[in-house]
């Protein structure tokens, strides 16, 4: 499996996703890399729909239908409601398992 976080340059979720990437693997073998994206077209190349995005194996398990690529500050809301600028470890678990993100996120 290949995790990919999408960022933009200074990104400060982006060391929040990557821990929460790593949590969730507990073990599991993935090659996870941290990607800067600096522009709009390198969004839509990409598949970022905000940063941070993280992409298995190049699908954004938690992308909103309708998401559109952009360079923006990315939100996701966890299962009890809260808001965080990471999908959460039990979402992530779940769609490295092969399920979609339960958490919702919208750019902001």
């Amino acid at each position: 499996m290949r995790i990919t976080v999408l960022t933009v340059p200074g990104c400060p979720n982006a060391p929040l996703a990557l821990s929460r990437v790593t949590a969730a693997l507990a073990g599991r073998k993935a090659e996870v890399e941290l990607v800067e994206v600096h522009d709009e077209a390198q969004a839509a190349e990409r598949g970022m729909n905000g940063s941070p995005t993280v992409l298995l194996d190049g699908v954004d398990p938690f992308a909103p239908a309708g998401a559109v690529p952009s360079v923006s500050c990315r939100l996701y809301r966890e299962g009890d409601g809260a808001v965080a600028g990471a999908p959460g470890v039990a979402a992530l678990r779940a769609a490295l398992d092969g399920g979609t993100g339960q958490e919702a996120a919208a750019p902001r």
